[in-house]
């Protein structure tokens, strides 16, 4: 299963979390997308967008991380594309502070998602779980 993992990228401390949640994912058998790594080396805004796009239409899901005060733009945009293609989203959030209007997240973006996954907490399982579960439905 191909999983587009949007998420916010611009700081080292995301590029990390990104790589090493990815690189979980991948020690459970699935095929995971991350952005930052395929467009690596690119410069060209136009050329990040195609092969974002192309991952996106891709997927047979998509993990999304909606952290921060607001959620990150480009990640809301991935959220977008994807309702709008029918992709399911696993919307997950592990900042502690309030943000949004709906368990911690904006109304848009937790009402669009197939599942919402909140905390630190076994993230890693739950987040397997949910898309297992995609596998099922």
């Amino acid at each position: 299963m191909l999983i587009y993992f949007a998420a916010p990228l611009f700081s080292l401390a995301e590029q990390q979390f990104n790589q090493s949640l990815a690189r979980y994912l991948r020690s459970q058998g699935l095929t995971v997308f991350l952005p930052q790594q395929e467009c690596a080396g690119l410069t060209e805004t136009a050329h990040i967008y195609q092969t974002c796009v192309q991952g996106l239409q891709q997927a047979e899901a998509v993990v999304a991380i909606l952290d921060g005060a607001d959620a990150d733009s480009g990640t809301c945009w991935e959220c977008g594309y994807s309702v709008a293609r029918g992709i399911p989203i696993i919307a997950v959030r592990t900042d502690f502070r309030t943000s949004g209007d709906t368990q911690g997240f904006n109304a848009m973006l937790y009402h669009s998602a197939t599942v919402a996954i909140e905390g630190t907490e076994n993230l890693e399982s739950r987040l397997v779980n949910a898309i297992r579960q995609l596998r099922v439905s």
